[in-house]
């Protein structure tokens, strides 16, 4: 990958813990071209050793900003002058607030208002540190400057705590910096389901699936990476909510179908990821249901299909369904892809020891009407990496060719 050969990589890195997984960073960002050189804080040379990143990055790494050696010929300007671009992460809330305040007494904030190269935030923090209004000011006085501010995510954190401030994963941040001319889905609304649907049977039981989300939401952010703005409707999951343009939170096929079809005369594409019920009982029960009797019998019918109804709209958007199946994928798959009228349909088989529900690894075939592609065994980010450029390349095809 190539896309930026030769271009220049200033990081910057901050002294918070998440600074090992800008170990990670630099392979990914040469990976995609980038000609990486990195700055560490004090702080962070006491968590890394500046020779790790050397190793990775070929390049030696500078702490200090009076540094004999390098300060002859005022070598901090020309590194400044050398950066395409300038990335900090882990940025830290004391990071960010010398950099909101103009202060330059090291190295890394002295570059940054050194530099003209676009400036590149990826914050890591306490969850209480990140919610402060302090932070939040100097988040907002950096964006008015310019900075481009990437996360940060929410999750478990190194202390314990769970909530916003996990840096974003060194993939995402790759991916991230993506110029706009690759960015094939620029602008285009984007209507993302996703996770499971329960339908409830009393108040304590409900009909569900194994359906955890990590693919719908790990798709939703590798689209918003291509520039779309998504809008997520997700059936209930515990994991983290992927950062994007809206969110609407629902529990039953019927409260997904009706979010579907209120948002998506405003979408260019819909992407159909979610697990959602076929069936729903007909009747629910008021008060817990009593194991009396030896055997139950459920009456249920059948929800509405919500990717036929979008297929079947007199202007359809770009319409990418899901199958997950346990055998005859690509008869299944082909049939649901000819009988809904869909663009495109992504299956996977399901019920194996790898890949499919409640697993961080994926495999699929993605079919269209005259062709398909194998996407063989990856990570879920991975995969939806992949899954994105694809849909993203077929939504263009489509536009370009004449109606």
């Amino acid at each position: 990958m190539d896309q930026h050969q030769n271009s220049r990589l200033l990081l910057g890195i901050g002294g918070g813990i998440s600074a090992y997984k800008s170990v990670d960073l630099v392979r990914r960002l040469k990976e995609r071209g980038f000609d990486v050189r990195v700055v560490m804080t004090q702080a962070a040379t006491t968590l890394v050793t500046p020779l790790t990143f050397q190793a990775v990055s070929g390049h030696p790494v500078r702490t200090t900003l009076l540094d004999p050696s390098a300060e002859a010929g005022m070598n901090h300007i020309e590194l400044a002058r050398w950066a395409d671009w300038l990335l900090i992460a882990p940025a830290t809330a004391d990071l960010m607030a010398r950099l909101a305040a103009g202060i330059a007494d090291d190295l890394l904030t002295t570059l940054a208002l050194a530099t003209q190269a676009p400036l590149y935030l990826a914050p890591a923090m306490n969850q209480y540190m990140w919610r402060h209004p302090a932070t939040q000011e100097n988040l907002q006085i950096l964006r008015e400057r310019g900075a481009r501010i990437l996360g940060p995510a929410e999750g478990e954190q190194a202390c314990g705590d769970v909530g916003p401030g996990r840096m974003l994963e060194p993939l995402e941040i790759a991916e991230a910096l993506r110029p706009q001319a690759e960015r094939l889905l620029m602008g285009a609304r984007v209507l993302l389901t996703a996770g499971p649907t329960r339908e409830p049977l009393d108040p304590v039981r409900y009909l569900g699936n194994r359906s955890s989300g990590r693919m719908g939401y790990a798709l939703a952010s590798a689209l918003v990476n291509l520039g779309a703005q998504v809008v997520l409707v997700t059936g209930p999951t515990v994991s983290p909510l992927p950062r994007v343009s809206k969110v609407i939170q629902v529990e039953t096929a019927l409260e997904m179908h009706r979010a579907v079809m209120n948002e998506v005369g405003e979408c260019a594409i819909f992407v159909a990821t979610a697990a959602v019920a076929d069936y729903r009982p007909m009747e629910i029960a008021t008060h817990k249901i009593k194991k009396d009797a030896a055997e139950l019998t459920l009456h249920l019918i059948r929800n509405p299909d919500i990717l036929a109804d979008v297929a079947a709209l007199k202007a359809p958007p770009f319409t990418v369904g899901f199958a997950a199946e346990t055998e005859n994928l690509e008869q299944h798959a082909r049939a649901k892809l000819t009988a809904k009228k869909l663009n495109m349909i992504a299956a996977n088989q399901v019920g194996g020891e790898r890949g499919g529900f409640e697993h961080d690894e994926n495999a699929l075939t993605v079919f269209w009407r005259d062709g398909q592609c194998g996407l063989p065994m990856m990570s879920k980010t991975q995969l939806a990496r992949e899954l994105a450029d694809l849909i993203a390349e077929h939504y263009r095809g489509h536009h370009a060719t004449p109606a």
